[in-house]
Order: C-alpha cells, then structure tokens, then sequence
C-alpha cells in the first residue's frame, strides 16, 4: 500500500490480539490559498512577534501560557508539556459495543480505514468484521495517538473496517439551547403531505461526486481571467533580506505607472525611494 499507516499496533478483543494498520480516509478538498501582498512595493507582507513596549523577540523567549484569570498566566514551556503527551500504547481494546444508532452523528469527528497488518492477521480481522456485522454493534474503545487519547468507534466497511475518533461529551454542545423556542405543534396534513411527496420525487442514492465546492471553482476561474492579464500579474522574488532591505521584487513597471497617475495628485517625477531602516542587533 502506497500510503504511510497514520498509526499501528493491535485491536485486543478479551484474549484475542489482531495486528493492524489504520490509514486517514479522508484528505483536505481543494482549497485557494493567498498571501497577502503590499501593493506599491509588491513585497509579501510578514510578521513578527512582538511585545507591545520592547519590539521583537527571540523565539527561545516564548513560552506557553494559561490565563487562569483576566491577566494572570500559568506559564509552561515545551519541555513540560510533551511530558505530558500520553505514549501510544499500540493497542487498542475494545471494552464496549451498542447499537450503532446509539451514537449521535454530533459525536463523529475523524475516519479512518483499518486492514490487517500482514497474513496472519487476516483470518482474525474477518472473524471480527463479520461478527459486528451480523449483531449490527460498533466497537468502542479508547487509543492514544501522536500524544492524544481518543474515544474511538469501530464498524465493519465492506471488506475492511472503519475506526473513527468521536469527541468527548464536553466537547458537544446541548441541542435543547437551540431547539427549546421551536414550538412543539403539529404541521398541517395537506402541507406535509406535500413535502413528503417532493421528497419522496427527489429521492436518489447518494452519490458524492454530484456535488462541487462552487466557491472554489469560482475563485480559480476568476484567478485564471486576472492571471491572463498582464495588468494583474505581479512576480515576488523571495530572498534573504538581511541585507539590502529593499529585496528585489519584478513588477509590471507599465503597469506600476499608469496606476500611479491615475492617483489624484501624483507627481510627475517619482521621488527617490528610502531603504527602511535596519533593525538594531
């Protein structure tokens, strides 16, 4: 398998051990991503970390901090931190199944597959597969990953199985503080029998491919007409300005012109440009 196992390691049923691999089943959909740009230098715009009174500051002189109360911190650095990271114990035992209806859809967070780790582990992996299938149950259990401990869910997925990580109750709101102002009446007959009977001419298998993220298509359709004209192209040379600060960015100059008369009150003569002043050591 082409892909590199997200994580490995056993599922533990009572004396049973299945050596396994899980994979992500899911990956980020495509997605336009800018950067923001100074206009009349046409150089990226950066930042800095800064403290308000003093001016930059080393990374090393960071640290993580609680605010326990408005303006007061419990401060912690990395090291402490990754101490407290739970180690994968490569196992995961299932100490509970339900019905698989049990499990509010608000509660799934993250798929992912699960296949036998090699040819030993088949024979088990299906006896397990199988036997969630035909009680209609999902495996709960709880699995440390890359320093995390996560309540997850296993079911069966055609040959192979699914494990998705579901979140803690604390981490889902209460539906009734929504839903409490929606008033509790009975909908008119003939109005529901109508919605029903669009539903019901609407009705089709769920096919994900039907459906297009059309904010994203927009956007590269509109990159791609600005991208054909030359008036809209701007080329950013990336160097190390620890020199010569005023780095050496390529823009459209006939562009850059023109733009700069149309500005009410523009001069006729550019004036000399500054090098911003260098930072103290």
């Amino acid at each position: 398998m082409a892909a590199r196992a997200y994580w490995q390691g056993q599922i533990r049923l009572a004396l049973v051990s299945i050596p396994v691999e899980i994979y992500s089943a899911t990956k980020s959909g495509a997605q336009i991503a800018f950067h923001q740009v100074h206009e009349p230098s046409g150089k990226r715009i950066k930042y800095e970390k800064v403290v308000p009174g003093i001016g930059p500051v080393d990374t090393d002189e960071i640290m993580k901090g609680f605010e326990y109360e408005k303006g007061e911190y419990v401060l912690l650095d990395q090291e402490e931190i990754e101490a407290v990271k739970l180690e994968s114990k490569k196992t995961l035992e299932l100490t509970q199944f339900v019905d698989a209806d049990e499990i509010d859809v608000l509660y799934y967070e993250k798929p992912y597959f699960v296949v036998p780790a090699d040819d030993l582990a088949e024979e088990a992996f299906v006896v397990l597969r199988e036997a969630l299938k035909r009680t209609r149950k999902v495996g709960l259990g709880q699995l440390a990953m890359r320093g995390r401990e996560y309540v997850v869910s296993l079911k069966p997925c055609g040959r192979g199985m699914v494990l998705e990580t579901l979140r803690y109750a604390d981490e889902v709101n209460k539906a009734q503080g929504y839903f409490r102002d929606i008033p509790d009446i009975e909908p008119d007959a003939e109005l529901l029998g109508l919605a029903e009977s669009l539903i019901e001419k609407k009705a089709a298998k769920f096919d994900p491919k039907e459906f297009h993220n059309r904010y994203v298509e927009a956007l590269e359709k509109l990159i791609e007409r600005k991208r054909k004209q030359k008036s809209n192209r701007l080329i950013i040379e990336d160097k190390d300005e620890g020199g010569d600060k005023r780095g050496s960015n390529v823009v459209d100059l006939m562009a850059a012109l023109k733009k700069s008369l149309e500005k009410p009150g523009a001069a006729k003569k550019p004036a000399a440009r500054k090098a911003p002043a260098r930072k103290r050591a």
